[in-house]
């Protein structure tokens, strides 16, 4: 994959490169042409060009005899210039400010010399013209004009500039090719590595890897994030599995034990030799195991509904503070707590709330029944109402940390509690309750000082 990506992006590169070369080729062509005919029409206008064909304006002509005018000679002095007049056969018959060294005769060659090369001076550049048999030579001191004389054959030219070309056409691919590369692999790394990465979250392995710099490292950042995530997500389904499977089997415990006992106490009463005061004693546990079987499976039945947001509440105006009261007072009128010391105190006399009084009163006397059951014979329990928060709290034996912190977890039984007869979702059914009328609830606890439990219920407006 690392490779197939390299290659991906190489191609394109190399693609671009070539598509740039041609293009500049074309443009570079264009531009030469353009170049040299301006530079060729600019040399055909150019001012001293243009002074020597001017210039046999300046020669006058007599019997076959010619002579430069005045004006003519001002010109020449004006420009530094020196000139020659010849005859057909190259003789000179006038000179004017001419060098010492300028030949009286020229031949063919001596006149192709003297134009392509600068015979007398690196300074001078000599210009021929002519008027009707007459030819004249002139010679421009610091002109500044270079002539380049070139021999060009169209073959050997298309073959230099076809192995100019293939060259630099080679070498630009190689270092496309070079740079294409180390860019490439610059770019497709990473890549790779995020790959790499994803499946390893895939494969759940959710080791955090070195963050590489460059734009990659947000990137590299969150999915570290995502796998940390992950991670803890992955450990927490693992413990909530487990504590599933440990509250199954408690559960079928739980069930298996009164389903033993109704069998047992109905063998029993086929027995014809019971008396009716054992038989009525035996349909009472038998009753009584019915019971707490049905309260197992209502419980299993309302915890699937609230965590499915499924729990159908009839909602009524109550007045909160005579419906903690009654709670209280029917937990006191309970036989297993009628011994029970439950302090009652209300802050406010009339607190109406819309509750379904059915669901709410399980979730009030769940804490109210925990405070009692999970502490000694001796524990008080204060209950307090204050418009919106109900306090329940007790000076029993608290709550270890580590139980607070699953304390409203499905399935959990704490550690220190020495009756498991319950089926480890009361917590957790009370919160999903309080949470269904709009409400909160928390719980604090320190060990050997107490827990004490406060409900907030949602404020009715006005």
């Amino acid at each position: 994959m690392r490779w197939k990506l390299t290659a991906r992006f190489l191609l394109s590169v190399l693609s671009i490169v070539i598509i740039v070369i041609f293009v500049n080729t074309a443009i570079l062509i264009g531009l030469l042409i353009y170049r040299l005919a301006n530079e060729n029409d600019s040399f055909v206008r150019s001012t001293e060009e243009s002074f020597v064909r001017d210039f046999q304006k300046y020669i006058d002509i007599s019997n076959e005899k010619p002579s430069i005018s005045k004006e003519g000679l001002e010109h020449l002095h004006q420009r530094n210039a020196w000139i020659q007049l010849l005859d057909v056969n190259g003789q000179v018959i006038d000179s004017q400010f001419a060098p010492e060294k300028a030949l009286s005769h020229y031949a063919p060659i001596d006149l192709i010399q003297v134009y392509k090369y600068k015979e007398f001076d690196a300074d001078t550049t000599v210009y021929v013209g002519s008027k009707d048999e007459v030819n004249y030579l002139i010679g421009i001191k610091g002109s500044g004009v270079t002539r380049l004389v070139m021999h060009l054959s169209g073959t050997s030219f298309l073959q230099f500039i076809g192995k100019f070309g293939l060259f630099i056409v080679i070498a630009d691919l190689l270092v496309a090719t070079l740079v294409g590369w180390l860019f490439g692999r610059t770019l497709t790394k990473p890549l790779y590595a995020l790959i790499e990465r994803i499946r390893h979250l895939k494969n759940h392995e959710h080791q955090t890897v070195k963050m590489p710099s460059g734009v990659y490292k947000p990137v590299f950042e969150n999915l570290n994030e995502v796998s940390r995530e992950l991670a803890t997500h992955e450990q927490e389904r693992k413990r909530l599995e487990l504590m599933r499977e440990e509250w199954i089997s408690n559960v079928s415990h739980d069930m298996k034990t009164p389903l033993a006992s109704i069998r047992g106490y109905a063998e029993l009463l086929d027995d014809e030799t019971l008396t009716p005061q054992e038989q009525a004693e035996y349909a009472q546990i038998i009753e009584k195991q019915s019971l707490h079987m049905q309260d197992l499976l209502d419980d299993l039945n309302l915890t699937m509904r609230l965590r499915h947001q499924q729990l159908p509440l009839t909602l009524r105006e109550i007045d909160i503070v005579s419906f903690i009261r009654e709670i209280v007072i029917d937990t006191l009128n309970t036989p297993h707590y009628e011994l029970a010391n439950i302090e009652f105190e209300a802050t406010s006399h009339n607190s109406c709330h819309q509750i379904d009084e059915h669901f709410m009163r399980r979730a009030i006397m769940n804490f109210l029944h925990n405070a009692l059951l999970h502490n000694g014979p001796d524990v008080t329990v204060h209950v307090s109402v204050n418009e919106n928060i109900i306090t329940i709290s007790d000076n029993g034996k608290g709550i270890a940390v580590a139980d607070l912190e699953h304390i409203f977890e499905r399935y959990y039984r704490g550690t220190n509690t020495e009756q498991t007869t319950g089926t480890g979702l009361g917590t957790a059914i009370a919160r999903d309750i309080i949470e269904a009328h709009g409400g909160t609830v928390s719980i604090t606890s320190e060990e050997q000082n107490g827990t004490t439990v406060s409900i907030y219920l949602k404020r009715e407006q006005s």
